[in-house]
């Protein structure tokens, strides 16, 4: 029965070190992971440009002041634009690490303090629970000590109570005549 218990705790444990382990390494790998899959489609399925037949007149023509200029460039593909937008998104990916690390902080912060009021409890409960077994002690101990007075206390009353018998005491007799003194002195 004990090695089955032994086993079930390895097991356990073993479950929780995995549990962990991937806790701990699952998000790294995780970004790796998706920056190699990001990397291998950028570089398979690069766009090529655009070969539409923009004609220079439009169908529609809007006035110049409303006109979006990108329209007009549709088949052009610029690398400066690229840089810019691969540096835009390198920022916001390095903002986004900045605030979930701001936000793994402040949650470890969260847990620590939660941890701390744990132990502040626990130790609280242990004091009380001393107090208890103290007094459960001592109860106990005041305990014994009246059964054992009682004993001798009712060793003492047989040991009267047989000497009474040999010098002719009657139970019975005892009562009425302690009865009888009762009613006359009441009169």
């Amino acid at each position: 029965m004990a090695m089955n218990q032994a086993a079930v705790v390895k097991v356990a444990l073993g479950i929780v070190g995995l549990c962990l382990a991937g806790y701990i390494l699952g998000p790294p790998l995780y970004w790796h992971f998706k920056e190699a899959l990001a990397a291998v489609s950028h570089s398979s399925f690069t766009c090529s440009p655009c070969d539409c037949d923009c004609s220079f007149q439009p169908l529609l023509s809007i006035p110049q002041g409303l006109r979006n200029a990108s329209f007009a460039d549709c088949a052009k593909h610029d690398p400066e634009v690229s840089k810019d937008i691969e540096k835009n998104f390198a920022e916001l990916l390095t903002e986004e690490l900045k605030l979930r690390e701001a936000e793994a902080l402040e949650n470890q912060r969260h847990a620590d303090m939660a941890l701390l009021e744990a132990k502040k409890m626990t130790s609280q409960y242990q004091k009380e629970a001393d107090k208890c077994n103290s007094g459960m002690e001592t109860c106990e101990e005041a305990r014994e000590k009246a059964e054992t007075a009682l004993a001798a206390q009712k060793k003492m009353t047989s040991m009267w109570e047989s000497r009474a018998r040999q010098r002719g005491w009657k139970e019975g007799t005892a009562r009425s005549h302690a009865q009888s003194q009762g009613n006359v002195e009441s009169m």
